[in-house]
């Protein structure tokens, strides 16, 4: 299985049968990013939450590529009133999809669609797949029970901001990192914008200071998992 980085909190992963998944698909006003929407394809699309720099490009790439969006029910709802096709879900469940398992933890953030529609509550991902599990924590603040979610998962790597102002900055995303206790942090949500200026660097030094391993991806790096 692969990982790419897209830039802000925008992953593509390919499973090794060719499934092709993306998470907040923010490209187009990306300043970051190193594509845009009409150079990337989906089978499927999950969604954090549905502010404008995670929701991005989601409607035109699923009506491209004839994508699924998995996200939380009101989300799913808005998503299915654009054209497009939609698997609801909600914190606290999990589906088994062709690729995978899909599980959505909480999130301390806020969720309203560009055009200030009510779209349910903001959500973690945990992507299992691979034999890897993945969890993108979406925009969050910290919070204690991170710690019951790595006691319920293995968590292989995890994806989570560290730009600070809308979410978690680098010494409470470190800590965060200690609840959970992954294989591999990797940075994310951070310097798209001058608001959420931080140095990934400084993030690394710190976990290694701890003896935690920590990967930063360069925007439109791909790794194997």
């Amino acid at each position: 299985m692969k990982l790419k980085y897209f830039s802000h909190s925008a992953f593509q992963f390919t499973t090794d049968e060719g499934k092709v998944i993306l998470i907040d698909p923010f490209l187009d006003n990306n300043p970051t990013s190193p594509v845009k929407s009409g150079e990337v394809n989906a089978d499927y699309i999950i969604l954090s939450h549905a502010h404008g720099d995670h929701l991005g490009d989601t409607l035109k790439i699923a009506k491209r590529c004839k994508s699924t969006v998995i996200c939380v029910n009101e989300l799913a709802n808005y998503i299915i009133a654009h054209d497009c096709e939609a698997h609801n879900m909600h914190i606290g469940g999990s589906f088994n999809f062709d690729f995978g398992r899909v599980k959505f933890t909480i999130a301390h953030h806020g969720s309203k669609t560009p055009d200030n529609e009510y779209a349910g509550e903001p959500a973690g991902i945990i992507l299992s797949t691979g034999g890897k599990n993945i969890y993108h924590t979406g925009d969050t603040g910290l919070f204690y029970d991170m710690k019951l979610i790595g006691e319920l998962h293995k968590i292989d790597y995890m994806l989570l901001p560290i730009g600070d102002n809308y979410t978690m900055g680098i010494r409470d995303a470190v800590k965060a990192v200690e609840f959970v206790n992954p294989d591999v942090a990797i940075p994310m949500h951070y310097n798209t914008f001058p608001v959420i200026q931080a140095n990934p660097a400084e993030f690394q030094k710190k976990l290694e200071a701890l003896n935690r391993k920590c990967k930063i991806m360069e925007y439109g790096e791909e790794i194997e998992l």
